[in-house]
């Protein structure tokens, strides 16, 4: 019997969840990675292979704060990103992690700007 650890485990939900959600032009896929000092989100179209926005908390406007008030933020930067590149809607992919917490964050962050999910 193998034992997985925590992030093989979430490897192993990423992969399961990415055979499914794929992003296009038109609808892209907001791809969300959580690491233990801050968030990251990408709008990437899987069929061309290229990123159309990205936001990340290492922006100056977003630094400083909280861990999940920068969540909120990071999903409102991509989405405005997203409008200046003239997507309407997105497709969210959570990246095997629980849509709980900052990834919520984001989620809801980006739904407030107007981004559709």
């Amino acid at each position: 019997m193998t034992v997985l650890t925590k992030e093989a485990r979430r490897l192993k939900r990423r992969r399961r969840v990415r055979a499914k959600v794929v992003g296009t032009a038109t609808r892209p896929r907001l791809a969300v990675f959580r690491s233990n000092r801050g968030v990251f989100a990408q709008l990437i179209d899987d069929e061309a292979g290229h990123t159309i926005a990205a936001a990340q908390w290492t922006e100056p406007e977003v630094r400083g704060l909280g861990r999940m008030e920068q969540a909120r933020r990071v999903g409102e930067l991509i989405a405005e990103r997203a409008k200046a590149a003239g997507v309407e809607r997105a497709v969210f992919d959570r990246g095997g992690y629980r849509y709980h917490g900052r990834v919520k964050a984001v989620a809801d962050g980006a739904r407030e700007a107007g981004l559709a999910i």
